[in-house]
């Protein structure tokens, strides 16, 4: 199997939506009390696996057109909604898109909803956003630098991105050594799911029908924002969930918040 055999975007999509029959821990939507608390002004989302953004990130979302970008699942965006902000949510996922619209017909929110492909925004005019929220989610897609092309776009001057990713190390390791604890280097960058596994080691994912991923390089992640225009504004890292034999060594996730700059 490679990206040029197999339709990369096609077997997410499928493996999402079964991800949500499967009740992953990203498809599972906010209890109603969450959203009681986000109309209150309580409320806090994460782009990585467990640390809350910092809220100054946000600044006061109150009709601010967000866009979710990859990040349906009925938690991020009818947070926001209920906060104030006016959110559109773009995903791969029919079925991950189904859990926002039950969030929003639950509790009545407005949530715009698109299926796409994060890569290709041309469903949106120039500068029709004022913030992006991207949890991690591009390691779904076998090339980054056009999701960050098109979040510039899309973003009006003065605008920001906040966006999630994985450090590309957390592939590299044996992941059957690493469950007993021992992690000992396997793979080598360029790292894909797709081209860089034997067809054995990749039935561990495809058997489960779990999503295939693609470890882009820091270069791609944060180099591709800042090639496509962006000033990097915030930075943290953050750990997996717990039991994650890796966190005990690093951490293994990024958060980045990016700003386009405003017209001179």
């Amino acid at each position: 199997m490679t990206t040029e055999s197999v339709d990369v975007r096609k077997y997410n999509r499928e493996a999402w939506d079964r991800q949500v029959a499967a009740g992953d821990r990203w498809t599972v939507p906010v209890t109603p009390e969450v959203i009681a608390a986000a109309k209150r002004g309580e409320w806090s989302i994460v782009l990585t696996p467990t640390k809350p953004v910092p809220r100054e990130w946000f600044g006061d979302v109150t009709g601010k057109r967000v866009l979710c970008l990859a990040g349906a699942g009925g938690q991020q965006a009818p947070v926001l909604a209920a906060a104030g902000a006016r959110v559109t949510v773009l995903d791969n996922s029919p079925a991950q898109l189904g859990q926002d619209r039950k969030v929003a017909e639950r509790e009545g929110l407005e949530l715009r909803l698109v299926e796409g492909d994060m890569k290709d925004l041309s469903a949106f005019e120039d500068g029709s956003f004022d913030l992006i929220f991207h949890p991690c989610s591009n390691a779904f897609v076998d090339d980054v630098r056009p999701v960050w092309r098109e979040a510039f776009r899309v973003l009006r001057p003065g605008g920001a991105l906040l966006s999630g990713f994985s450090n590309p190390v957390i592939f590299l390791f044996d992941p059957d050594l690493q469950e007993q604890g021992v992690m000992q280097l396997k793979y080598k960058m360029p790292y894909s799911d797709f081209t860089s596994l034997t067809d054995a080691e990749r039935s561990r994912y495809t058997d489960k029908g779990e999503p295939l991923c693609v470890g882009h390089s820091l270069q791609d992640q944060v180099g591709g924002q800042l090639d496509a225009g962006f000033l990097l504004a915030g930075f943290f890292e953050d750990r997996h969930v717990a039991g994650d034999k890796l966190s005990e060594y690093f951490e293994g996730f990024i958060a980045t918040r990016a700003v386009r700059p405003s017209a001179p």
